[in-house]
């Protein structure tokens, strides 16, 4: 019993020194919660379910995705077919698979249905400094979903990747998106003017901000 004793202990020791270790197959194992991306986390509200995207969300992605109403406000394109979907699909798939920043689904758990993707974009974690991003379809809007879901997610950013601001922005049109962030306590910071050129287009956008304390 004192071998075994001693060999825990070593090992232990092993961990606390290794907070990231292989498997076989070389993905990444945290001993300690030190990415808090990995596995990949899944968080409740009382409506929705957090979770990774599954293949079997590729039709209702590609519903909202194909919509221009909705792939105005984002960076990227709408999408044409399922194919572009699956496209964004795979790549969510493999930052699951490698512990790095990826979509939340957004599952709303009367219906099982997915209704949007909620993330953070970046992370700069030297700074405790990140920014969120979320889709809804047009079909649950004005409904408060998205509040609800970034809630939770400011919550997790604060609690489990010790931020200290967690930051949000929007073309200066996007009335929706800025409401969202008035909801979830977020203060206008400013105007970036002409920042990003978007689809032939230059654009305004809107930078809001949530500090720890607040």
């Amino acid at each position: 019993m004192t071998a075994v004793r001693e060999l825990t202990n070593a090992a232990t020791r092993f961990l606390e020194k290794n907070p990231f270790i292989w498997t076989q197959k070389g993905a990444p194992m945290s001993a300690k919660p030190s990415n808090p991306f990995y596995p990949f986390p899944e968080l409740e509200t009382n409506r929705l379910l957090l979770r990774k995207l599954r293949q079997n969300d590729l039709f209702a992605v590609f519903d909202y995705a194909s919509r221009s109403e909705v792939s105005q406000y984002m960076l990227w394109d709408t999408h044409q077919s399922t194919q572009d979907t699956q496209q964004f699909l795979n790549i969510s798939y493999e930052k699951y698979k490698n512990g790095k920043l990826a979509p939340f689904a957004i599952e709303e758990k009367a219906t099982g249905q997915l209704i949007g993707t909620i993330e953070f974009v970046w992370w700069e974690k030297e700074n405790g400094v990140a920014e969120i991003g979320y889709v809804l379809t047009p079909d649950y809007w004005g409904q408060g979903f998205i509040p609800e879901a970034a809630k939770r997610l400011i919550r997790f950013g604060f609690d489990r990747m010790n931020l200290s601001r967690i930051e949000a922005r929007c073309y200066a049109v996007n009335t929706n998106s800025i409401r969202v962030m008035e909801k979830i306590g977020m203060s206008y910071e400013g105007t970036l003017r002409k920042r990003m050129f978007v689809k032939g287009e230059r654009r305004d956008v809107l930078l809001y901000a949530i500090l720890k304390e607040e």
